[in-house]
């Protein structure tokens, strides 16, 4: 498996270059869709939309594969993946958690906190280092950011209305010029 902080490390300048905040670097020693491939996964936002067009995404890919056809930084065979986190995005650095404070998560625990491994309920905020979360019951839970191993938003009818679209226009558009087009649902 590469190294995923020094792939993040190179990658982060490119992605700042273009204005954008790197979210993840991961990767799947099998990829997506019942590839075999592996897969480098790289997120990326818009500090100001917190998300990603496919252009934004096709600039980073360029700039990335570029870089790492020069470098050569992962010796074997891979797929490069270029994604904005989408609306349940994946919580991966501090800021992310206060910024969603307010909506509901799912967070695995790399140590059990009171013989518990998996939270979920709503986030409330961050002091330091620091991750709150209130679950269902109302009991609150005070998780060490170094101790969480995953954390994701849940995908809510409140998530989604707060995470519009930068742009649908054209979304529900048919191209006429084409009549063989297939409709997607």
């Amino acid at each position: 498996m590469p190294d995923l902080e020094k792939l993040a490390a190179i990658i982060a300048p490119e992605a700042k270059a273009l204005g954008f905040d790197l979210v993840r670097v991961a990767w799947f020693d099998r990829g997506a869709e019942g590839s075999d491939e592996p897969t480098l996964q790289v997120m990326a936002e818009r500090p100001d939309t917190r998300q990603l067009v496919i252009d934004d995404c096709a600039a980073l890919s360029h700039r990335i594969s570029d870089l790492f056809d020069e470098l050569d930084p992962i010796e074997e065979a891979y797929r490069l993946e270029v994604s904005s986190p989408g609306i349940d995005r994946p919580l991966t650095r501090v800021k992310d958690f206060a910024d969603w404070a307010g909506h509901e998560a799912k967070i695995e625990v790399s140590d059990p906190i009171e013989n518990q491994k998996r939270f979920r309920g709503e986030l409330a905020g961050v002091e330091g280092d620091v991750v709150s979360i209130t679950d269902r019951t109302g009991a609150s839970h005070s998780i060490a950011f170094s101790n969480i191993h995953s954390a994701k938003l849940v995908l809510t009818d409140r998530l989604i209305a707060s995470t519009a679209p930068l742009n649908s226009a054209g979304a529900d558009e048919i191209d006429e010029d084409n009549p063989d087009q297939e409709q997607e649902d």
